[in-house]
């Protein structure tokens, strides 16, 4: 037993927040409160980082014509994509994958240049500024749900010539372009779900034990805990 728990009500959040956590599309016009867009912003801060190195670099776009620029962007890896895709590009193109003019706020992420000064933790595995940034991003979208403000992750886009358009320092590198906003209502399920895209594998496939294929015990995921405090996505 530990007195470190959080109450029942507060660990019921934690999970809720997790659980009904969407990529979300679709947006209302109405601008989110400053005060929210100071608290979801110091949510991503928080997040964890190897080497407390804080690679992320947060890009608020608030001019018309370079929303714009970055739709046009997205729109050219969405061909792109679909190319790509063979036989499921039709299928692809109907999907809604960004709501990039309708959000009343975008965002570009993106990873700080002169990262290579940090060595701790990625003399090995560079990458992990990548991760360490992704966990700043979940941060933020646990945070927004918290708030019942949506948001949209969209990576369609070459890190390249985004970074060109926001005159972004040699070595640093756009890693997403996040929407924000209002919304109508929070997907039931995860949107590629409910469009018959894909599905969420059962974890029992997921999780192996000393080695790779290796089955974990049965009684480790044989069945998903039950009530409100682990609730499934």
């Amino acid at each position: 037993m530990t007195n470190h728990r959080f109450s029942p009500a507060e660990r019921e959040a934690v999970y809720r927040a997790i659980s009904e956590r969407r990529d979300m599309r679709h947006f209302r016009p109405e601008p989110i409160e400053p005060e929210i867009i100071t608290r979801l912003l110091h949510a991503a801060h928080l997040g964890p980082s190897v080497g407390f190195m804080q690679p992320w670099r947060f890009i608020r776009i608030t001019d018309e014509a370079l929303r714009n620029d970055i739709a046009d962007l997205v729109e050219q890896e969405r061909l792109r994509t679909a190319e790509a895709l063979g036989p499921r590009g039709g299928e692809f193109m109907r999907l809604k994958v960004e709501g990039i003019k309708e959000c009343p706020e975008l965002w570009v992420v993106a990873l700080t240049d002169q990262r290579e000064r940090y060595v701790f933790g990625r003399r090995t595995m560079p990458n992990m500024d990548l991760a360490s940034a992704s966990c700043a991003i979940q941060n933020l979208w646990l945070a927004a749900r918290a708030e019942g403000i949506g948001m949209g992750w969209v990576s369609l886009f070459d890190p390249a010539r985004l970074a060109e358009v926001l005159r972004a320092p040699e070595g640093s590198e756009p890693i997403a372009i996040l929407c924000l906003g209002h919304v109508e209502a929070f997907y039931e399920r995860p949107m590629l779900e409910l469009e018959g895209w894909d599905s969420r594998r059962p974890l029992e496939e997921l999780v192996w034990e000393n080695r790779w294929l290796e089955r974990a015990h049965a009684h480790q995921t044989e069945r998903a805990p039950q009530g409100p405090l682990h609730p499934e996505e």
